[in-house]
């Protein structure tokens, strides 16, 4: 039975699905490249196949990398550790063409119980030193990486220990001491791996295998001064410092035939190599621990990510540069600090003083430096992370003190021409009062004082001053004027009021009094001016600041509802008051004739 095509199309893609061609791996039990070399083998790059041996993995992990030089048996010694046969595990060199490049990882982790917690141990085998067509950068990322990702790094060499192999640690003793000593019970932001020195002889003169480390790592005389034995001695004196860190272990060969090793079984082993074989298993297993980075084990998918990170680092620079790695690793914390300090200064209510900020500025940048120093990579490299965070904080703060002062000039210029208004409001008051322009006058320069904050005070304060002072200047120039002219009108009023109005002959006087006194003054003298020297007049002025201002009656606010008052008052005295009371005889009043009539 024929089909036709679109359900032959379907089916087809339903075998692809079903043949898991979107699952790269199906078979984990087997090696995988995770790092490869570039076409010109100078640099390194991720090989995302081995990778996904790494990512599915949920349970903290570690590493355990072989390093050592080309043709040292790293591929076989790792297979040893593994019980793997040479079909089985990693390529050896002399068994097939393909020859361990870059670095890989076995597929399947080994499950361990550390100290309580299930750890999954992935063993990493690196391309050999010292091979034909490759620089020596090549070999010293590739040692770098290895010294970096893994929990436990096995320099596994042959016979002996030389000066190259001494020279090589430079890099590692460099992370080493990084990171080397800090205290326990703390969180390690990163810990460096522990180095075993895996020696492969028959003999070893009658010294132990840790006699010949320490021998290897005892300085070397150099009367002329070379700088090569130097830095050598350097490397020595600080891999001797860092005793705790190494182990020293001896393997002997396990079979003069080395060519035929992968065909032989454990029988056919020497049986002392088979023995210090699984003592080794045993070195390794008390000494591997699970990678810690920034104070916390990796599972899979972090171990990735933290790879990705070591890897920019080193191809970064011309060679591995230990201060390129601390700058990589510190980038994450040096954010947090940041966004920590940030976080901290956005609650600060702006503007505010000067030295608010800056107290606040200072706390808040060395709470940022605490956490920093508590999880940082590195000891003498961070320095240059610490700059860098120091310079980022500064930043911030330059950008919040900008703020500020906006802030500060916003408010202040708020306050500065509410006051201003004020004061405008003042100069024309209808009845003009010195005591209620002096009380605005305070409450504005202490309202102004009290709400102002931040670096713009102290120019909006001399502004302020000035304006105040031109203000009160201006007020008692025209109060004066004003107060005459009103004093003039109220005292002809109150003549008319007085004869008119409620006919007290006493008011009448006493406002005629009071304009003669103003009129016959000015002109004796000329000017008003002169007036406003007498003590006559400041007994008039306090008589009338008494009367229109006081803290409880205000007769500016309230004169059009008094004067109201007092019309309905003398209307309904007029009236109604002078029938039921009859005359008022507390002052003499103008007589009326219709009155003296209905008297008689």
């Amino acid at each position: 039975m024929k089909l036709s095509w679109p359900i032959a199309l379907f089916y087809t893609f339903l075998c692809f699905f079903a043949s898991g061609s979107f699952s790269s791996i199906e078979n984990f039990h087997q090696p995988f490249p995770i790092i490869e070399p570039d076409p010109g083998h100078t640099k390194l790059r991720l090989s995302r196949e081995g990778l996904e041996a790494i990512e599915k993995i949920t349970t903290p992990i570690a590493a355990v990398a072989v390093i050592g030089p080309y043709r040292s048996g790293k591929s076989f010694t790792l297979n040893q550790l593994l019980s793997l046969s040479c079909d089985e595990g990693f390529g050896v060199g002399h068994m097939r063409d393909t020859k361990t490049k870059g670095i890989w990882v076995w597929g399947t982790p080994v499950e361990m119980d550390i100290n309580g917690v299930k750890t999954s141990v992935f063993y990493l085998d690196t391309e050999g030193f010292e091979s034909i067509g490759k620089s020596n950068v090549y070999d010293d990322r590739i040692f770098a990486l290895a010294a970096v990702m893994s929990s436990v790094l096995i320099y596994n060499l042959p016979e002996t220990i030389r000066e190259a192999d001494i020279s090589r640690l430079s890099f590692a003793v460099e992370l080493a001491e990084e990171f080397y000593g800090r205290v326990k019970g703390q969180d390690v932001a990163f810990e460096p791996a522990k180095l075993l020195w895996l020696i492969q002889r028959d003999f070893l003169q009658g010294k132990s295998v840790q006699e010949m480390v320490d021998e290897a790592l005892r300085r070397v005389p150099n009367s002329n001064g070379d700088k090569n034995i130097d830095q050598v001695n350097q490397i020595r004196d600080s891999l001797a410092i860092m005793g705790d860190n190494s182990t020293a272990f001896s393997l002997p060969q396990p079979h003069l035939q080395r060519t035929k090793l992968c065909d032989m079984k454990d029988a056919e082993l020497d049986p002392l190599y088979v023995k210090k074989r699984e003592q080794l298993k045993e070195v390794v297993a008390s000494i591997i621990r699970p990678k810690i980075v920034q104070g916390k084990s990796l599972n899979g998918k972090e171990f990735v990510s933290f790879l990705e990170q070591i890897l920019d680092a080193l191809n970064k620079g011309e060679i591995p540069s230990t201060g390129s790695l601390v700058e990589v690793f510190n980038k994450g914390i040096l954010e947090r600090c940041l966004k920590l300090y940030n976080e901290r200064m956005a609650k600060l209510v702006l503007p505010m003083p000067g030295e608010s900020l800056q107290k606040a500025h200072v706390e808040n940048r060395q709470a940022a430096m605490n956490v920093f120093d508590e999880q940082h990579f590195g000891r003498h490299h961070a320095k240059k992370s610490v700059d860098k965070l120091d310079e980022e904080i500064e930043k911030v703060y330059k950008n919040i003190m900008l703020a500020n002062e906006y802030q500060s000039s916003k408010l202040c210029e708020a306050l500065y021409t509410r006051c201003e208004d004020k004061m405008d409001n003042l100069q024309v008051l209808r009845l003009p009062s010195m005591a209620k322009f002096n009380a605005g006058f305070i409450q504005c320069n202490q309202s102004f004082h009290g709400e102002c904050v931040g670096p713009s005070k102290i120019n909006y304060e001399k502004r302020m001053m000035k304006m105040l002072e031109k203000s009160k200047s201006s007020f008692i120039k025209d109060y004066n004027h004003r107060l005459f002219n009103w004093l003039v009108a109220f005292s002809l009023f109150m003549v008319v009021v007085g004869r008119f109005v409620i006919k007290f002959i006493l008011v009448e006087i006493g406002a005629w009094i009071l304009f003669i006194f103003l009129e016959t003054y000015t002109r004796m003298f000329w000017s008003a001016e002169s007036l406003y020297y007498n003590p006559m007049w400041h007994f008039i002025v306090a008589t009338w600041e008494t009367l229109v201002y006081s803290p409880i009656l205000d007769l500016d606010r309230w004169a059009i509802p008094v004067f109201v008052m007092a019309v309905i008052f003398v209307v309904y005295w007029r009236c109604y008051g002078r029938r039921k009371h009859g005359p008022m005889l507390l002052l003499p009043m103008y007589s009326n004739p219709k009155d003296r009539h209905r008297t008689e």
